[in-house]
Parts: C-alpha cells; structure tokens; sequence
C-alpha cells in the first residue's frame, strides 16, 4: 500500500520514474513489475537495443543534453551514474576523484556554477555522479521538485550520496532522506553484490528496506551445514536457473570466476551451485562452470547470466556487449525494494518470488498495488 501521511496539499501524483544512465533496464524492469512508468535515458548503442527490444520506453542520448523539462510528468529521479573513476584502489586517483566531487557537491548546494571546474577533471565520467543533483537543483528552481529520489551505485560511492543527503536537505522543499550499502543476497538476489543506495522523499521519511534473507558468508555456509538458518536462506546459483523453461545444468557443479578473489589472481572465486554467485559483472560470461568430476561445462549463457541478476529467464537481450549490458546492471529484484522503500510501498516477498519466476510479458504490473 501507498504511504498516505502527507496532507491533501502535498499529496503527490501517481509516481513516474525518469531514469537517468538507465543502461538495459534493472530498474526499469523492477517498476515494470511494480505498475510504475518509466522513461530512461541511455546512450549506450547495446543497452538501448535491448530496452529498445523488450520495449522499456527510452531517449537515446547524453544524459547532460537532458533536463527535468524535457520530462515534465516525471515526479521520481532515478539514476545509477558510472563507477569507475572512484574506486579508492591503485594509485589514489580515485581518492583524487571523491575529493573533488564532495567538494563540488557542497558548492552546487550553495548555488555555485561548477560547470568549468568539471570540464577540467583527468577523467568526464567522474563528473557524470553530479548529474542526479543537477537535475534535482533544476527541477526544485523551476517549481517542479522531485517527489522522491532514487540512487545507486558501488559501495565507494557512499560518500557522494551522503553529501548529496546534505544537499537535498538543505534544498527547502522538504526531503528526507536515507542512504546505505545494501547487500543483494540478502533480498533475495542469487548473488553477493553490494550497492550503495540513496532514497529521498519530499512526503515522509523513508527507511532502507530491511532485509528479507540471510546474508552469505564462508561462515555462514559451515554453520548452515549443521544448523538451519534464521531467517530465510539466501537463493542458489541452482535456485536460480531452474527457473527457465530449458534449464539443463541438473548436476552439482561449481562456478569457476575469471578474477581473483580478494584481487588475486592466483586465487581464483569458486562458489557452489548451491551457493550465491560472486559479484556479476561485466565479464560473467568468461566464468566457467565445472561439473563434481572437475568437467568443464561451458560458459553461461545470457540468458543464465541475467537470471543471476533475477532478469526473467526471457528477457530479451539484444546489441552488443550483453555480458557488459548484465553486469552494470541494478538486480531487479533489489530494484524492486528500493523502489518500495522510496515511494513507501510494501513488498510482499512470496508474491516477489512468483513473480521473479515469471516471462518478461507475464511480469507487467505483477506487483502493482
């Protein structure tokens, strides 16, 4: 159900999302599950072709030659800005980059131009987190603020979303806020992935979702050998491909990642066929998976890799560079929560099962209020 605490006055319009760096769809695929409308912008040539194909309403182009105006029915910002520039790894230039861009938060929340200062970063994508308050400042000055905010991205971006909690704050038009890193297993996701999430909302306070199954841990899988979990257990890599009508890998397996775990290479992930997968990302498709008797067994498909993000089993990826389209992706089955816990809906997590399980077609407005 809705949350219903704001006055007649403040009571806002049924929500629709603009979704800025849309990318193929994980958001977008969570509100099409929900019964909210959408319209992303992406310029990726492959991601566009597959929301193109599944039919997710989209404008292809620069996110920065984009305004609120160009959308004016939109009353939900939503946006998951590229990454790579702020990991704090290697020689620092990411440390550099979250400087920078904390600095330039606070002087756009004041009514500082930072347009010139942000042409002149080493790297343009480092910029592209800025967008979100871009659009949010120029939406609250036309008279047209956003009625709820939705951000995501990895955990080193966490900084930035706190500062730009400050800055919706500080905006006069009423957000409350709450930011975090959500852990994607433990919603249901067959995966261990961490995202760092921020939600505003001008109406009521929103809360981070809670979590509706356990979290994996090397621990934990000894543990839940000899004991039950407390909670619900978190979902399988097996779990998850049985939801396809042609699923074939009925044998114990385990997957085989291509990177090194804890960053080296010599150590390469294993995760079991029981287990959640590692991270998915943009290089899934290289993992192998390798049967009890040590037989490789091929790569996943796309098809399997997208039901490791809870894609449906049918999703129709399209374009190029579909491992990279899968990786960059928000799990919709998290999306689905975060989307929730924005607009102050409920999630009811064994109609979100059935769901997950169910053809893109059949999906359409499954868990609409």
């Amino acid at each position: 159900m809705a949350h219903d605490s704001a006055s007649p006055d403040e009571q806002r319009n049924a929500p629709q999302i603009v979704d800025l760096f849309a990318g193929p769809g994980g958001l977008d695929v969570a509100a099409h599950w929900l019964g909210v409308p959408t319209t992303g912008i992406e310029w990726d040539d492959g991601a566009f072709e597959t929301r193109r194909a599944a039919g997710i309403l989209t404008n292809k182009g620069d996110v920065r030659k984009f305004a609120p105006s160009d959308f004016p029915m939109s009353t939900v910002l939503a946006a998951g800005p590229p990454c790579q520039t702020f990991t704090v790894a290697g020689s620092g230039s990411g440390r550099k980059a979250l400087d920078e861009v904390l600095k330039f938060v606070k002087m756009m929340a004041a009514g500082e131009d930072v347009t010139t200062a942000v042409e002149q970063l080493d790297d343009e994508r480092t910029g592209l987190v800025l967008e979100p308050l871009k659009w949010l400042l120029a939406a609250t000055a036309g008279g047209r603020p956003y009625d709820a905010v939705i951000l995501e991205q990895v955990p080193a971006v966490l900084p930035v979303w706190e500062a730009f909690e400050e800055a919706l704050q500080s905006m006069g038009v009423g957000y409350k806020t709450r930011s975090g890193v959500l852990q994607a297993e433990a919603f249901g996701v067959p995966q261990t992935r961490r995202r760092a999430v921020l939600i505003a909302n001008r109406h009521f306070q929103p809360e981070l979702p809670s979590k509706t199954h356990e979290r994996f841990t090397h621990r934990a899988r000894a543990l839940q050998a000899t004991h039950a979990p407390a909670g619900r257990p978190c979902v399988g890599i097996w779990d998850a491909l049985r939801l396809s009508p042609s699923f074939s890998r009925d044998y114990p397996f385990e997957v085989v990642s291509n990177y090194g775990s804890g960053g080296n290479p010599s150590a390469r992930g294993r995760r079991l066929h029981t287990e959640p997968a590692a991270t998915v990302t943009g290089k899934i498709t290289r993992n192998r998976v390798v049967d009890s008797s040590g037989t490789d067994r091929g790569r996943f498909s796309h098809s399997e890799a997208g039901l490791l993000q809870t894609f449906p089993y049918d999703f129709p990826w399209s374009g190029k560079d579909i491992g990279q389209q899968i990786g960059n992706a928000i799990p919709p089955r998290l999306g689905v929560h975060v989307i929730s816990a924005a607009l102050g809906l409920a999630v009811d997590t064994e109609t979100l099962d059935r769901v997950v399980a169910m053809s893109w077609a059949q999906s359409a407005g499954a868990l609409a209020p």
